[in-house]
């Protein structure tokens, strides 16, 4: 089996997106980026997240719930972090610093408190697409598998959300996500533009942005539920997913 048919047979079935997205792993720019992944592993590097979730965005959240997508960049590259939701750690993992500051600015827009973990996997289910531009990273090296075919393949989901469903909301943070604004129908969906919340930049303007409030205040006026931004403990979350066997 070709790496890029084990890497396709990651993304689940039943979720809506194979429709739209089958066709990228036959794809020379998929089957060149898989076998380059494979060929990784075999040499003994750490691949983050674990093949298995690679897909995780797009198994959370089935194309037709998504209402909101947040756009991040690559994966965490420390162990143990990513996993396949960006912003998004596993619950044993401290929130490292730009997911600090978002909820820094949930507390301050909603006056929600921040939780006790930063696992993001209840926003997803609640339709939150927390989708990275490129699905992979080697351990410790930032950046080391951006331009290599994921934003190919994620320009198409985010292409595929543009086109197959009405009223998403879009939060893009920091240039590298506002890069992708031309995709979105303006028209059609809302778009809200901020700076990164690294704490680098989370000062010119991410602070204060509101864009949750803003978010729910769009979705309910399509007639559609709002985002709960409020996330269980993490006592409730390790018993919640336990019982469902995730």
């Amino acid at each position: 089996m070709h790496p890029a048919e084990v890497l396709a047979n990651q993304l689940r079935p039943g979720r809506g997106w194979s429709e739209y997205l089958a066709g990228e792993f036959r794809q020379p720019y998929m089957r060149t980026l898989a076998e380059f992944l494979a060929a990784e592993e075999q040499a003994g590097k750490t691949l983050f997240p674990p093949r298995q979730h690679c897909f995780n965005a797009l198994n959370s959240t089935p194309l037709d719930r998504v209402a909101v997508v947040i756009l991040g960049q690559d994966p965490y590259h420390g162990p143990g972090q990513a996993h396949g939701l960006c912003f998004s750690v596993r619950t044993d993992v401290p929130p490292p610093p730009s997911l600090v500051n978002i909820f820094k600015e949930i507390e301050s827009d909603l006056a929600i408190p921040a939780p006790d973990h930063g696992c993001l996997q209840p926003w997803a289910e609640q339709g939150v697409l927390l989708l990275n531009t490129v699905l992979t990273v080697e351990q410790g090296k930032a950046g080391a598998h951006q331009g290599l075919g994921w934003e190919t393949f994620t320009d198409k989901v985010i292409t595929t959300v543009n086109g197959q469903r009405d009223g998403v909301v879009f939060l893009l943070w920091g240039s590298h996500a506002r890069k992708k604004a031309g995709m979105i129908d303006r028209s059609r969906h809302l778009v809200l533009e901020g700076p990164h919340p690294s704490p680098l930049s989370a000062y010119r303007g991410f602070f204060g942005c509101r864009h949750f409030s803003r978010a729910n205040q769009w979705l309910t006026g399509q007639g559609r539920m709002p985002v709960d931004w409020a996330l269980p403990t993490r006592a409730e979350l390790l018993a919640r997913y336990s019982r469902s066997g995730t």
